[in-house]
């Protein structure tokens, strides 16, 4: 009888954890602690050869809009007893987009 080999997971699927802990087992994968999902899997698909034609993420944007969403963030809880409404109702709809920007650029990874 021919024992079920377990398949595994596609790497897009797989967590963050799991795919650190794949990626220390494969030789000429270095920062593998340092990186992201999406930084991990291109790691993991360059050491083994696979050419991925997904589109290619800007982890850069992402990262710059989160950080002008929490500079803002801050802003507006610094002047929130000195702003008058209407600012805080701007700042209010300039955070609303970057969440919505930070989610796109996420889902598209």
């Amino acid at each position: 009888m021919a024992e079920k080999q377990a398949k595994e997971k596609a790497l897009e699927k797989m967590t963050a954890k799991e795919l650190r802990e794949l990626a220390l087992t494969i030789d000429g994968i270095v920062g593998v602690h340092a990186m992201n999902k999406v930084e991990l899997i291109a790691a993991i698909k360059d050491a083994r050869g696979i050419v991925d034609d997904g589109k290619k993420v800007d982890t850069g944007a992402i990262r710059a809009a989160k950080a002008a969403y929490k500079a803002l963030k801050e802003k507006r809880d610094g002047s929130r007893e000195t702003a008058s409404r209407s600012e805080l109702d701007i700042m209010r709809k300039k955070l609303s987009r970057l969440k919505k920007q930070t989610r796109r650029l996420t889902k598209a990874a």
